[in-house]
C-alpha cells in the first residue's frame, strides 16, 4: 500500500511539473482594454475583447461561425468599409491592403476557427463586430510583416472599424447573412414543390373522395389534391422572395444611432457601392438612417413570413398523415415509404416518422416567429439590443426548414405511391358521389338514393345498378374525371 501511494505522488508531482513545461513553452501576449489586460494565446487572431465575450457569454454552445454566411459577411462588411475608407483618405494603401487581404481570408472560411463568440450575446452585437475587427486586424498585421497585437500599425478600432459602429457594421452583416441563406433555402423549397407537381400529374386521373369537416363531400383526383400542396407552398415562396428584399436595405454610415458621427457622406455612398460590387446584390442605403438603426421590421416581417409557410405546410404533412392513415381501418388512400419500425411493442407498426418530424420543424419555426416578434417589440430609443436573439432564430429558422424540406422530399413525397383501386371503391361505396349523379338523375331521384344507401348500407353506385338507373357506360362517364371537375 505504501509503494502504492508513492507510485501515486510522484505521477502527480510528473504531472505537475509537465503542466509548469507546457505553460512555460506556451507563447500568449498581453492585450487591454479599459476594463484591464488579458493573456491572449499567440496562436489567437482575435484579442481580448472576444475572450472576454467568450467567458461572459456561454450561453448556448453554439459561436457564430456555426453559421458560415454570418461569418463570411462580417468579412464582406468590413472590406466594403475598408474600401471606402480608403477611397476618401480615412486609412493608408499599406493598411487597407492588408486589411483587404484578410477580410478576403475570412470570406473565403479560413478563419472560422477564430470566430467563437456565442449567438446570444449582450451587448447588441458588439461582441461580433469586435471579434471580426480583432481577426481581420491580426490578420492583416501578419500580412504587413508584424506580429498580432501590434495595433498600432492596424487598429480592430481606429483602422478595421474605421467610420463605422456596432450599431451598422453587426445588422448589415447579419441581415446580409440571412438574405444569403435565404436563397439557398428557396432553391430547397422549388425542389419540394416540383416534388409535389410530379405527384400531381402522375396522381391526375386516380379519383378520390374529397371531404369537407373530415366528412365525405365530393369526388376529385388525388392529384388535385397534391397539385394544391404545391400551389399553397408556392404561394408563401413568393411572398418570403418579396420581403426578403428588405434585407439589402442597408444603414453603413449610420455609425452609433444614425446621425453618422465619426464618418462622412463620402464614405457611405463609396461603402454601398461597394457592397453591391462585393455582392452583386442590389443593396441600397436606408432612407432615414435613425429608423434603420433601431428598427428591426424586417426580420420580423420575413419571420412572419416563415410563420406563415409553416402553417401551410403542417397543413400538407398533417394531410399525408389522414390520406396514410391506417393501413387497414383509416382512409389509406396513399402509402408513405416506409422509413422505420414505428412501435417498440406493435409489432409491423410503420409509423409516417416523415411528415411528424416536419411538423415539429414548423412548430419550432412558429415558437422562433414569437422570440423575433418580443425582439422586435423591445427597442427602445435609438437601438434595438435584442437582435443577436432575434438574428439566431431566424437563422435557425431557415436551417430548419431547408433541411425539412429535403427530407420531406426525398424521403417521403418522391416514394408516395397511391391506393387507385381503394380510393374508387370508398367513391363508389359513399353518398358523396350522388352529387355527381345530380345533372345526369336529378335532384330529387338523387336524394331518395342517398336516403336508401344510408338506411341499407349500400353503395351508391350499387343501388343505381340495382334499379337498373343506368347502365355501366353511363355510370363510368358521370364518374370520368372530365366530368366532376373543370
Amino acid at each position: 500500500m505504501a509503494k502504492s501511494k508513492e507510485k501515486k505522488e510522484e505521477q502527480i508531482i510528473e504531472q505537475e511539473i509537465k503542466s509548469q513545461e507546457e505553460m512555460a513553452t506556451k507563447k500568449t501576449r498581453t492585450e487591454s482594454d479599459l476594463i484591464g489586460s488579458r493573456e491572449i494565446p499567440m496562436e489567437c487572431y482575435y484579442g481580448v475583447q472576444t475572450a472576454r465575450a467568450i467567458e461572459n457569454f456561454p450561453i448556448t454552445g453554439i459561436g457564430i461561425n456555426r453559421y458560415p454566411n454570418v461569418v463570411k459577411y462580417l468579412g464582406v462588411i468590413k472590406l466594403g468599409a475598408a474600401i471606402a475608407n480608403y477611397e476618401t483618405g480615412k486609412i493608408s494603401k499599406e493598411i487597407y491592403e492588408g486589411i483587404a487581404k484578410a477580410c478576403q481570408d475570412v470570406i473565403d472560411g479560413k478563419l472560422n476557427d477564430q470566430f467563437p463568440v456565442d449567438v446570444i450575446q449582450g451587448g447588441a452585437g458588439t461582441s461580433t463586430n469586435m471579434n471580426a475587427n480583432e481577426v481581420i486586424a491580426n490578420v492583416a498585421l501578419k500580412y504587413m510583416g508584424h506580429e498580432p497585437g501590434q495595433y498600432e500599425f492596424c487598429s480592430p478600432n481606429d483602422h478595421v472599424n474605421g467610420s463605422q459602429s456596432t450599431n451598422d457594421a453587426y445588422p448589415c452583416a447579419t441581415r446580409l447573412a440571412i438574405y444569403a441563406d435565404h436563397l439557398e433555402m428557396i432553391s430547397h423549397l422549388d425542389l419540394l414543390i416540383s416534388s409535389l407537381e410530379r405527384k400531381a400529374r402522375e396522381f391526375k386521373d386516380v379519383i378520390k373522395m374529397g371531404r369537407t369537416q373530415l366528412q365525405d363531400a365530393v369526388p376529385m383526383t388525388l392529384g388535385l389534391s397534391f397539385h394544391a400542396f404545391a400551389q399553397s407552398l408556392r404561394n408563401e415562396k413568393e411572398h418570403l422572395i418579396h420581403d426578403s428584399k428588405e434585407f439589402l436595405y442597408v444603414n453603413m454610415g449610420a455609425t452609433a444611432i444614425g446621425t453618422g458621427i465619426c464618418s462622412t457622406l463620402e464614405y457611405r455612398e463609396a461603402c454601398v457601392k461597394a457592397l453591391r460590387d462585393l455582392t452583386k446584390w442590389d443593396i441600397n442605403l436606408s432612407e432615414d438612417l435613425v429608423e434603420a438603426t433601431s428598427d428591426a421590421s424586417s426580420m420580423l416581417v420575413y419571420s412572419n413570413a416563415l410563420r406563415t409557410l409553416c402553417t401551410n405546410l403542417c397543413k400538407v404533412c398533417n394531410d399525408l398523415r389522414l390520406m396514410s392513415s391506417g393501413p387497414r381501418c383509416g382512409l389509406n388512400e396513399i402509402n408513405l415509404p416506409a422509413m422505420q419500425p414505428g412501435s417498440s411493442i406493435m409489432p409491423g407498426k410503420v409509423n409516417p416518422v416523415i411528415p411528424e418530424v416536419v411538423n415539429q420543424i414548423c412548430y419550432r419555426v412558429i415558437g422562433n416567429d414569437t422570440c423575433i416578434m418580443l425582439g422586435a417589440n423591445n427597442a427602445q430609443l435609438e437601438l434595438n439590443v435584442m437582435e443577436p436573439v432575434m438574428v439566431y432564430s431566424l437563422l435557425e429558422s431557415i436551417e430548419l426548414l431547408k433541411n425539412g424540406f429535403d427530407v420531406l422530399r426525398k424521403l417521403c413525397i418522391d416514394g408516395i405511391t397511391a391506393n387507385k383501386e381503394h380510393c374508387r371503391e370508398m367513391v363508389e361505396n359513399s353518398i358523396g358521389i350522388i352529387t355527381a349523379l345530380v345533372p345526369v338523375l336529378g335532384y330529387k331521384p338523387c336524394s331518395k338514393l342517398a336516403k336508401e344507401a344510408l338506411e341499407t348500407g349500400k353503395g351508391v353506385v350499387a343501388l343505381i345498378r340495382e334499379h337498373g338507373l343506368l347502365t355501366e357506360e353511363q355510370i363510368n362517364d358521370a364518374m370520368s374525371t372530365e366530368k366532376i371537375i373543370l
